[in-house]
């Protein structure tokens, strides 16, 4: 087992180390100083863009403004403007990331019990074992951008999301897709379903596909993940939802055991490279898992079954993929289209004319594709 991370900063009385925390496995910064309320907007902004990370040991209130002013910096650099659809999005995650490292800069230090030793701090014990577990007796390092993220998660789980298709509410886990573009749910409520005997949910994430699918009256859902935390968000919210009988959550990489009538897969739209482990969630190396269901759907749809593909064509604007290439994957995984079931975007950015993806974004759609194995 490989041991933590660590980092260390200089202190008057010597250099101090502590447990460096990054859910989006993020190296501990090389170069830390201890910074506080003195510390101007324009210093900490400058020693960010150099790779100089600050450990705040003033009140945490101003921490989080100084992270806005630093923010504000960020936004006044004039954006680079890609001369193609793939060289915008190139340029929009390069730029992404460049952001994440400088706001990642700032950062906070927890006690062994995940208490920030700081005047005005919130109380965030709740959202740090949520995350990280049970506390492990020793002090920690955490970026406040991160924090912040883990505060957030930790009332979109309170919360929850409303799902107007379930009449319900789902409650996402931190670092797990939360279901808050809708489009997908939509398509598949309102899509015939071929049996009500049984289905396989592939990449269940928060198990709102077989919230549906139960909600439809599908007798018999098996929904897979690799992800423990997504088992585990999936699990609790099919519990609190009175599934249980009619879903069983299962650890798989793709398929369960056994043939379904019905085969549904929602997987990530993008491919290409994750930044984090976090962004397995959009981003889809090589098409892997896309290719993975395509090529293993024939063996496990019952005679006459069928495989349901959700995915946006947002890939195909951007020119990270064709719709020929789309095509002829399903061609050759021995599958034919029977049918497709398309929506648009409702979300903000679809209508955001700043954003750099915007003529991707607006000409986007998502799909329901019915597919069958090829007789």
């Amino acid at each position: 087992m490989t041991s933590p991370a660590s980092i260390t900063w200089p202190e008057a009385d010597g250099p101090r180390t502590a447990r460096w925390r990054s859910e989006a496995a993020v190296p501990p910064p090389k170069r830390v100083i201890v910074a506080d309320d003195r510390t101007t907007a324009d210093s900490a902004y400058r020693l960010a863009c150099e790779g100089t990370a600050l450990l705040w040991n003033g009140d945490f209130q101003n921490a989080r403004q100084l992270l806005q002013a630093v923010t504000r910096r960020l936004e006044r650099k004039p954006r680079k403007q890609g001369a193609t659809p793939l060289e915008a999005f190139n340029l929009h995650r390069q730029t992404q990331s460049q952001r994440a490292r400088t706001l990642g800069m700032i950062l906070i230090p927890l006690d062994a019990a995940y208490v920030i030793p700081l005047r005005r701090a919130p109380d965030v014990q709740q959202a740090c074992i949520e995350t990280y577990g049970p506390p492990t007796n020793e002090a920690s390092v955490v970026s406040l951008r991160e924090l912040l993220g883990l505060i957030g998660a930790h009332e979109w789980r309170k919360k929850g999301v409303e799902i107007p298709a379930l009449g319900d509410r789902i409650h996402p886990y931190y670092g797990v897709f939360s279901p808050v573009r809708g489009e997908y749910v939509d398509l598949v409520a309102r899509t015939a379903l071929p049996s009500l005997n049984k289905a396989f949910d592939i990449g269940t994430g928060t198990g709102v596909l077989s919230a549906l699918l139960a909600k439809r009256g599908v007798k018999k859902i098996v929904a897979t993940d690799q992800d423990p935390r997504a088992l585990a968000c999936a699990r609790e919210n099919i519990a609190r939802l009175g599934y249980e009988q009619q879903v069983e959550v299962v650890q798989a990489d793709l398929f369960p055991e056994g043939r379904a009538p019905l085969v549904v897969c929602n997987p990530p739209w993008l491919p290409a490279r994750p930044a984090s482990p976090i962004e397995y969630a959009v981003y889809d190396p090589e098409s892997r898992m896309l290719l993975g269901f395509l090529n293993g759907l024939t063996a496990h749809l019952s005679p006459g079954g069928e495989g349901w593909l959700i995915l946006s064509d947002f890939a195909e604007h951007l020119g990270l993929r064709s719709r020929d290439w789309l095509l002829a994957a399903i061609d050759e995984a021995g599958l034919t289209v029977i049918g497709r079931e398309d929506i648009r975007p409702r979300h903000p950015k679809s209508t955001d004319e700043t954003d750099p993806l915007h003529a991707a974004r607006v000409a986007e759609a998502t799909s329901l594709w019915r597919l069958k194995a090829r007789a």
